[in-house]
């Protein structure tokens, strides 16, 4: 049946299905007005007779529905005037409902189908409902092949063969649905757009017939058609040259996993990353990072496919053998880009976990001390009159550098006075809002210091961008200040190497707080954090945290410690002391860890060993026997904790070196529920699995823990994520 045909009848059955709607309409509207005059029917009869109305109408436009699959495969019901390009066999609107673009380059050929703008639901429609569905991985080629067989025209079109050679305008006479390709013939005479190289007709008949004919059809662009007729094959085309350009991994077929659905393990978290890039929802630093991954993932693969099929299965020669220990290496290299790739693109680990500075990173380079050896002061102020210029003299510049000729410099601009810092100049910003478009790099070692309460000295940030402040001197230090980030992508502040140390400042954050990377120092005493999506501090393995009188509070997880299963990675050195924690929406301190990775703890009291072993002994047990069998799901039931002022007599909620008992009183019961989904087999990278901890701070990591509070946090004081 060809395309005009299934139009025609899908013309007809919306047509009845219209006239069945105005009939139901006007009796509707006879018993409301019967209603209404005479009285005789009730309220809740009428109400009966809507709901009644309203069931039959949703079951015969599900019938319709299924009708009006091959018209539109993915149509926007809601909105009638949409252009996305997808409702395009629609009796009010005959002929095609997609756009055209013009072919770029030096030669005229015909116009093709603008399918690349497609949105993330559309696609995700198609993939769902109609291309993949519920297949496993080895079954993805065979469903790929029946939905073309479904919705491509098998001949009669035109389209043009685009390679990195040359575009040619071919018409399509036949087309191999189960090796996606087709076969073509050239449309005479020659309309062909040369890249770098002469092909005469003559040549490109050659061509064809080296290869049978045949192309692939993800390099073939449909020549647009104002019918209507091909916009069916057009989107159908283009499904298929995205999901094998930017979805499919050849390693995919290798998959250990193939009772798992590919679309929810593969297709859906690729297709979101995807379209998380093109909209600026990732930072550009793990966007270069996942694509670094990726091209070492396809490259090594190649490697180890083209050793695998040299090596002779029978042969038991002493090459054979060190070609199989080198294979068995290589393979153990994939398994781990294969893994960091996963975690890039599972939306709930990517924003967990983060990512590592990639190897192409390169920070701003210091500048180091000026040659003459002077130190410079930088005043940043708007606008300042003599009165305050009297009292930044008497309060601040005259008592702090009088001991030594320095050089002050008066910006008005914020970034143009960091940027024109050398080692040890001071940077005294003046009370008012300062707003940034850029984010700041601090590659030197420099004081930046606000005259006034943090209140008065605001620093916001406008545009998007990855990181507000990034810093990566020897020793910096801020103090007075109050941040402020809006539209963000990242954190903001990001200490990546170096010592970063804050006083008495105030950061309003949007997504993530402060993070440490590894190698890196943060000390932060007498702070206000909160407002962040994320967590409001990150600490990475190998850095040093001293977080000391602070209040975090209102962020998603109070501190999030990253243990990565990397075993170059030292653990970090955290200092927690006199600080509250409270009212975040998971714990107040989780620790992130691989579920196959051991926690080192340090020797605790006896009678906390007692308690461990008897709440944790069916953990243990799961542990043990945690393969093949389904990972267990933890449900906990937090108290509200009491809220401690100065005015209580109360003992405030401490964890120190020796108050281990004190907070395993604060545990809260827990119920486990062993969760089967589907009666399929999961893992633990697939499903993270989150569970309070009392012995968290046990751990060696903790260098010294006294005086903090936690209250009203929403899964409880401290807890472990395992991935």
């Amino acid at each position: 049946m060809s395309a005009s045909e299934r139009c025609t009848i899908s013309q007809h059955v919306s047509l009845a299905d219209t006239n069945q709607l105005d009939l139901r309409d006007q009796e509707s509207e006879h018993v409301n007005n019967h209603n209404v005059e005479g009285g005789a029917i009730s309220l809740k009869e009428s109400v009966f007779d809507s709901e009644m109305d309203t069931a039959t109408v949703g079951i015969h436009e599900k019938q319709l529905d299924f009708l009006r699959v091959p018209q539109g495969l993915f149509q926007n019901e809601e909105d009638d005037n949409d252009d996305s390009g997808t409702d395009y066999c629609n009796s009010d609107k005959p002929g095609t409902r997609l756009l055209s673009v013009d072919h770029v380059g030096n030669v005229v050929l015909p116009n093709i189908f603008q399918t690349t703008q497609l949105l993330y639901y559309e696609r995700f429609k198609v993939y769902q409902d109609y291309m993949l569905g519920d297949c496993k991985t080895s079954e993805v080629r065979a469903f790929t092949a029946d939905y073309l067989e479904k919705v491509v025209e098998p001949c009669d079109w035109q389209a043009l063969w685009c390679t990195d050679v040359f575009d040619v305008l071919v018409e399509v006479v036949d087309v191999d649905y189960a090796g996606l390709k087709a076969k073509v013939g050239l449309v005479l005479p020659l309309q062909c757009e040369r890249k770098g190289c002469e092909l005469t007709e003559e040549a490109m008949k050659d061509l064809l017939e080296a290869t049978e004919h045949k192309v692939p059809l993800q390099e073939l662009h449909v020549v647009y058609d104002e019918s209507g007729d091909f916009d069916q094959t057009a989107l159908a085309v283009e499904h298929l040259r995205f999901f094998y350009k930017h979805i499919w991994r050849k390693w995919d077929e290798e998959d250990e996993d193939d009772d798992f659905d590919y679309f929810v393990r593969c297709v859906e978290p690729r297709l979101r990353l995807h379209y998380d890039i093109l909209e600026d929802r990732v930072p550009a630093g793990l966007v270069a990072e996942y694509y670094s991954l990726l091209e070492r993932c396809s490259e090594k693969y190649q490697e180890f496919s083209s050793l695998r099929n040299d090596i002779n299965s029978d042969s038991e020669s002493e090459l054979d053998n060190v070609s199989m220990v080198e294979g068995l290496r290589m393979f153990e290299e994939i398994e781990a880009l294969k893994r960091k790739l996963r975690i890039i693109e599972n939306p709930l680990l990517r924003h967990v976990l983060g990512y590592r500075v990639y190897a192409g990173h390169q920070s701003c380079k210091g500048k180091g001390p000026r040659t003459s050896g002077a130190r410079v002061v930088h005043v940043v102020s708007a606008s300042m009159t003599v009165s305050q210029l009297q009292t930044l003299m008497i309060d601040k510049l005259c008592p702090d550098f009088s001991k030594e000729e320095v050089e002050l410099q008066f910006h008005s601009d914020l970034l143009l006075a960091v940027n024109a810092c050398y080692e040890g100049d001071t940077v005294i910003i003046c009370p008012g809002i300062y707003h940034v478009t850029g984010s700041i790099s601090i590659p030197d070692s420099v004081e930046i210091e606000g005259f006034g309460l943090p209140d008065e000295v605001v620093i916001e940030k406008k545009n998007k961008g990855d990181t507000f402040i990034e810093s990566t001197g020897a020793n910096i230090k801020m103090s007075n200040l109050k941040f402020i980030q809006h539209d963000a992508i990242e954190g903001i502040f990001c200490v990546r190497q170096g010592k970063l140390e804050m006083e008495n400042c105030v950061l309003q954050c949007e997504t993530t707080g402060v993070i440490v990377r590894t190698s890196a120092q943060l000390s932060m005493n007498m702070c206000d954090l909160y407002g962040s999506k994320g967590a409001g501090v990150e600490i990475y393995p190998g850095s040093i945290c001293s977080l000391i009188g602070n209040g975090i509070h209102h962020c998603k997880e109070g501190i999030l410690i990253k243990d990565f299963a990397d075993e170059l990675d030292t653990i970090p050195q955290i200092t927690m002391i006199n600080n509250v924690i409270h009212n975040n929406e998971g714990y107040g301190v989780i620790l992130v860890k691989p579920a196959d990775k051991p926690q080192q703890r340090k020797t605790v009291k006896s009678h906390t060993a007692d308690v461990e072993k008897e709440g944790y002994e069916s953990d243990e047990k799961n542990e043990e026997g945690k393969e093949g069998m389904v990972p267990s799901i933890v449900l906990e039931e937090c108290p509200t904790e009491k809220i401690l002022t100065p005015t209580h007599n109360a003992v405030p909620l401490e964890v120190t070196d020796g108050g281990e008992k004190d907070l395993l009183a604060t545990s809260a019961k827990k119920r486990r529920l062993q969760k089967d989904v589907g009666g399929r087999r999961l893992h633990v990278k697939d499903l993270g699995v989150t569970r309070e901890d009392e012995n968290l701070f046990s751990l060696e990591m903790f260098v010294s823990i006294q005086g903090n509070q936690f209250k009203r946090n929403g899964k409880g004081s401290i807890g472990t994520f395992q991935y």
